[in-house]
């Protein structure tokens, strides 16, 4: 069943306050984030970090599970967990401790993993989210989804399934992980898909994670279950397992509303368990009955020791941080005076917000700047797939464009039409503005001998302009901008033809 089959179903998605009216059931919606984080080497060893390597050459004793190799903490990996925590308001605990959780794991070749199970370094916290249409004309633009916890633990290898055998890359194993851990607080999987574009774009703007989720820097469980409308009981839940992209959860959640609430419809009960995520066939299968903590045999590492985690780190590291996408919006809103619409394109970029306030340190105009980026700059970086953060301008050049746009110097069309050159042949503003002759005609004595010819010979569109028709002089200002090659000023036009013709 694909992704059209399951667009009419939306409607059986409830929200907290009554949204969804008719439906029986309302689904509740968790999510478990496993973020990769930015460290050059692995959480519990001195092996490198890393994507496209050679297969199963970023290892070492520790990663291999080998007899006598012992674990050592990654400060900066625990560094950067506790940044993660405090862009989500997550109190940070003063110790922390790890735990070895076993399993069978053909991925990892010690057959558990170190994680946190009972002391997480973030506790609580909460993730803003933009809602979509439905719950934002009730709830507003935006709401909170409440977290848990974020814990620190190491990631296991890569599998490869090919056919009636597996290949197994270890090169990924043992990379810091941040799971970050929301409550059952999320209701429709656009608000999960927006959470999760939330948590990304606050890693990414903080330079904590790069969540490239090609890469498997970020990927997602989500645990599913539907109750009865008005119901404060959690129903039996299914966990959808290592989904790698934001459309893929909004496709897997879909199909597991349906399916539950058609068990339920039958008059059965869902099953608790573990499932994945077929995307070419677009259904869910089924893996095992859903494990708890006892299946695991957690206790504690006893090969790391607990960690203090002091205030004066944790405000240390809190300097560091940019501020979350959604307070940057707001800022850019009330300081800048931008409307909803442009602050949603730029502020959910960090190196782009970033680039944009540089640009108005050359000319302070944040309407026509964040217009030019929005419209132009955008597309021409689409179309030129430059890597993040470089935009092929700098903010000095963008700003002159639109300095000299602003001051009648050249047209916006020219302004348009030089940056689209910038990209072509990596000139500058200057240059390409010299080489194509764009620049406005400022002779106010030229314009109006230019202007003056213009009437005399479109006698037709004065009269009707004279009549009454005021929309006549458009005609007349066509005819200008043909004369002079589109050179002219079309302020200075206006004004010209409007003290010939009165």
């Amino acid at each position: 069943m694909g992704w059209a089959h399951f667009r009419c179903h939306t409607s059986l998605v409830t929200y907290p306050g009554g949204m969804g009216d008719g439906e029986k059931y309302e689904a509740v919606i968790g999510l478990e984030v496993h973020v990769q984080l930015k460290t050059q080497s692995k959480a519990f060893s001195g092996s490198r970090c890393g994507f496209g390597e050679v297969p199963n050459t970023a290892t070492d004793p520790v990663i291999m599970g080998l007899p006598g190799a012992l674990p050592v903490i990654n400060h900066e990996a625990i560094r950067q967990t506790v940044r993660a925590g405090l862009m989500f308001n997550c109190d940070i605990s003063p110790l922390c401790r790890w735990d070895r959780k076993n399993y069978f794991y053909p991925d990892n070749p010690k057959n558990y993993q170190i994680s946190q199970q009972g002391l997480p370094i973030c506790v609580g916290g909460s993730v803003e989210i933009e809602l979509p249409g439905p719950a934002r004309n009730i709830m507003g633009p935006h709401r909170s989804v409440r977290l848990n916890r974020i814990h620190l633990e190491e990631d296991v290898g890569k599998l490869t399934h090919c056919g009636d055998y597996s290949l197994i890359d270890f090169n990924r194993a043992g990379t810091p992980l941040a799971e970050i851990v929301s409550e059952p607080d999320i209701f429709s999987p656009d608000e999960a898909a927006a959470c999760l574009n939330s948590i990304r774009m606050s890693l990414e703007s903080a330079c904590i994670s790069d969540c490239n989720m090609e890469k498997g820097q970020m990927r997602c469980d989500v645990n599913v279950s539907l109750r009865p409308v008005g119901s404060k009981e959690l129903g039996n839940r299914t966990e959808l397992k290592n989904l790698n992209s934001i459309s893929g959860v909004r496709n897997a959640i879909f199909y597991e509303i349906r399916r539950q609430r058609e068990i339920l419809e039958a008059g059965g009960t869902p099953t608790q368990g573990t499932r994945r995520w077929n995307a070419e066939q677009g259904i869910s299968e089924g893996m095992r009955s859903k494990e708890n903590a006892q299946d695991y045999c957690y206790f504690p590492e006893p090969d790391l020791m607990p960690v203090h985690i002091h205030t004066e780190l944790v405000e240390e590291l809190r300097k560091t941080l940019p501020g979350s996408p959604f307070d940057r919006q707001r800022r850019f809103m009330q300081q800048f005076d931008l409307p909803y619409t442009i602050t949603s394109v730029i502020c959910f970029d960090y190196n782009l917000s970033r680039f944009f306030e540089q640009t108005l340190i050359f000319h302070h105009n944040p309407r026509g700047i964040a217009n030019l980026i929005i419209n132009d700059l955008l597309r021409e970086l689409s179309q030129n797939l430059l890597p993040p953060g470089d935009f092929g301008i700098s903010p000095k050049d963008l700003a002159q464009l639109v300095k000299l746009s602003d001051g009648g110097q050249i047209s916006k069309q020219a302004a348009q039409d030089v940056l689209v050159e910038v990209f072509r042949t990596g000139d500058g503003v200057g240059t390409i503005i010299e080489r194509l002759g764009c620049t406005q005609s400022q002779n106010p004595d030229e314009l109006m001998a230019i202007c003056r010819e213009v009437i005399g010979k479109n006698p037709k569109a004065v009269g009707e302009f004279r009549a009454g028709k005021t929309a006549a002089i458009n005609a007349l200002k066509g005819q200008v901008m043909k004369v002079t090659g589109g050179k002219a000023n079309p302020a200075q036009v206006n004004i010209a033809l409007g003290e010939l013709l009165n």
